[in-house]
């Protein structure tokens, strides 16, 4: 499994994965190169290492690109990246037809067919390039959440099977492959319309119908077993619709539907016609099951080296198409609209078992003898609807006159296509023919607006006077279709120019920044590129403002790696210088360069100061000599020192009252607010004398040491 973030090919960038099938994981994905979700399949390691299949892989899944169809779940792209193959598709929200059925049990008649019309015309696009599925089923059929039926997986089926054998391991489902495809013959259109009937079968009876305990013996059904028709089964089911599901399902592919133009015409047929004998098919036999296996190699190599039998019919039978009840009701003409509830109310029509023809299991003796006696049965009546006729008409009367009054009771139907509504009445009306306008109008390429473009009875037929004629109005052209051009990347002007050359209008989304669109570029567009939609409707286009500009944050009172940090993260580079400062704490921010909430571009230098705290300031220390106490504590007061400690000694130099001495040297350099002491002069004299001795004889140097003591204070 690939982590989400990872990109392939530098473009698409893995979001998650959806799903997982045999051969590859699904995950979803956006495309940064044209800015919209895809759908990335990406091959399992256990297809990595066959350089065969990689090699033809690659080749049809870049053949599938070509392909686009509303019908096809498109292919963008494929490729190969650190050992990774993957497709990059279209990403449909939706449904498959597998999980549909099992939603619902089985589909009605009229699902059945508005569902496989999408599928075949999908299909037949895919023909009409030259691309062989080879792996139809309902898993690889998905219904889109606005009811638009699209076939995938037409790389990886292809290059399962292209050696039109199976030589490999990866053998598509078996339940729904056909008899060529399952002994290895060749395989063309007419496999895939095999698997469609094959398909079909599964929507009206909600099971494949074939089943079995391997995935031999499910082969081996489809190589010899007929299937059996799905009316046994669903008695209510349209005659068409069964006879078009058997002619899909015949063993000879000579005897199936040659391609898809053909299947569709009688698919379209059977919308407006359900009982009708259209069909001209074989036959064929039957089993169930709602189970997709893959095949082993072991079990391959059984089907090609076994017994395959001979039991199908090569010629196949056709269907006579004699029986079926004419006065059914038919289909609405309408598509699949994808709503669970509103598809259940399809036909009130029950028609009983005994009066179905079951052909298919007749033999082509009985049938030839069956015709034979229908074809007398058909003369008889229409000798006898003749007699009735000449009758009516007075060839056996003896009343002369009665075919002329039946004539002149009749009027020729007018042709009214090209005149407005009241024109349209008034011209009937002359004829003494009523005129009734169907409640719905239609558009029409061939009649403007307004003008009749249709009516019930064809123009120069006969009918009864007071007939009532209903006719159907125009409402106009047709809307065409266009595809939205692919504008992402383009300068706004030059966009507007592509999109109003595709006969479209055009509408601007707000603005957005984008990294990686330039200014006045487009980021994307609503419907995006290469989506199909009618001409003149309204296409929204996003327009770049360029790179998003960055806001500068309020980093004052952080410290400077927050600071720092702050920056980084909305893009901008710091630049740090320092001062001391009073009020703020040291280490924190005190100012920065570009004012908080300002817009800039990404990658700003943005400066800012760092506090040093409060800044120191230092003072000379005065001299104290020959100051009193009071003029000491004054100057030093005066120079921004405090005043220290304050002592008092003797001194035979200094008069008493003057300071002696101090504790910091006068002249030197101290920090403001430094306490700075010093020493007062108290005279000198015995009383003042340390001991209290007198300056009698033998007292002298006692009285000297004070003297001395005090010449050492005071000396610088």
């Amino acid at each position: 499994m690939i982590k989400e973030g990872v990109y392939l090919g530098k473009r698409y960038e893995i979001l998650g994965r959806i799903g997982s099938g045999g051969m590859a994981d699904v995950y979803k994905g956006k495309d940064h190169k044209l800015n919209r979700f895809v759908a990335i399949k990406v091959l399992k390691s256990d297809y990595r290492s066959d350089e065969v299949f990689i090699k033809k892989f690659l080749s049809e899944a870049q053949a599938a690109a070509g392909l686009m169809h509303p019908n096809v779940v498109n292919v963008y792209d494929v490729g190969q990246d650190r050992g990774l193959y993957y497709m990059v598709m279209e990403l449909v929200e939706g449904i498959t037809l597998k999980d549909y059925i099992e939603k619902k049990g089985k589909l009605s008649a009229k699902e059945t067919i508005s569902i496989s019309i999408q599928m075949v015309t999908g299909l037949q696009a895919a023909h009409n390039h030259h691309i062989i599925h080879r792996d139809i089923k309902p898993q690889n059929i998905i219904i889109s959440k606005d009811g638009k039926v699209k076939v995938t997986d037409f790389g990886i089926a292809r290059a399962t099977t292209s050696t039109q054998t199976i030589s490999t391991s990866v053998m598509g489902s078996v339940h729904y492959t056909s008899p060529e495809q399952a002994r290895g013959g060749v395989v063309d259109e007419k496999s895939d319309i095999y698997s469609i009937g094959i398909t079909m079968y599964e929507m009206v009876t909600g099971h494949v119908p074939f089943d079995g305990d391997s995935t031999v013996s499910v082969a081996l059904k489809h190589l010899q077993e007929q299937i059996v028709s799905p009316a046994e089964e669903v008695p209510d089911l349209p005659y068409s619709l069964e006879c078009i599901i058997m002619k899909c399902t015949q063993k000879n592919p000579d005897l199936r539907y040659h391609n898809c133009a053909a299947l569709l015409t009688d698919l379209k047929r059977s919308m407006v016609d359900p009982d009708g004998d259209f069909v001209m098919a074989g036959a064929g036999a039957g089993g169930n099951t709602d189970r997709t296996v893959v095949m082993s190699t072991d079990e391959i190599r059984q089907v090609q080296q076994g017994q395959y039998g001979d039991d199908y019919d090569e010629d196949g039978d056709d269907y006579d198409g004699d029986d079926y009840d004419e006065d059914s009701d038919d289909y609405d003409d309408g598509g699949y609209d994808g709503d669970d509830e509103d598809s259940e109310d399809d036909y009130d029509r029950r028609r009983p078992q005994d009066q179905r023809r079951r052909k298919n299991n007749v033999n082509s003796d009985t049938k030839r003898i069956m015709k034979i006696l229908m074809i007398v049965a058909g003369v008889v009546i229409a000798l006898l609807v003749l007699f009735l006729v000449a009758n009516a008409a007075g060839f056996f009367s003896n009343g002369p006159g009665t075919t002329q009054e039946e004539e002149d009771k009749q009027v020729e139907v007018p042709d009214v296509r090209g005149h407005t509504e009241d024109e349209a009445k008034k011209i009937l009306n002359d004829l003494e023919l009523g005129c009734k306008v169907a409640s719905e109008r239609k558009p029409s390429n061939q009649y403007k607006e307004g003008q009749v473009m249709a009516q019930d009875y064809d123009p120069g037929e006969k009918v009864d006077k007071n007939t009532t004629i209903t006719v159907t109005i125009s409402s106009g052209e047709e809307a065409k279709t266009t595809t939205v051009p692919n504008v992402v990347n383009r300068e706004e002007s030059e966009a507007e120019q592509m999109l109003r050359d595709a006969n479209l209008t055009v509408a601007h989304g707000e603005a957005k920044y984008d990294d990686n669109v330039p200014n006045g570029y487009v980021i994307s567009s609503d419907p995006a590129a290469g989506t199909e939609i009618e001409e003149g409707q309204t296409v929204t286009i996003v327009i770049s403002l360029g790179e998003e500009p960055a806001t500068v944050p309020d980093i004052r009172g952080m410290s400077a790696s927050d600071a720092e940090s702050a920056l980084t993260d909305a893009g901008l580079t710091g630049s740090a210088s320092e001062d001391y400062s009073d009020s703020v704490e040291a280490g924190k921010v005190i100012s920065q360069g570009i004012d908080p909430d300002s817009e800039v571009d990404k990658g700003t230098t943005v400066s800012y100061v760092v506090s040093l705290g409060p800044e120191t300031k230092y003072v000379t220390v005065p001299s104290l000599s020959n100051c009193t106490e009071d003029e000491a504590r004054q100057k030093l007061e005066d120079a921004g020192l405090s005043v220290g400690t304050v002592d008092s000694a003797s001194s035979s130099s200094v008069q008493a009252g003057y300071v002696i001495s101090q504790t910091a040297s006068p002249g030197s350099s101290v920090e403001e607010g430094t306490s700075v002491g010093f020493t007062v002069s108290v005279g000198s004299g015995p009383s003042d004398t340390p001991g209290g001795g007198s300056s009698g004889p033998g007292s002298g140097s006692s009285s000297s040491g004070p003297d001395s003591s005090s010449e050492t204070q005071t000396s610088p």
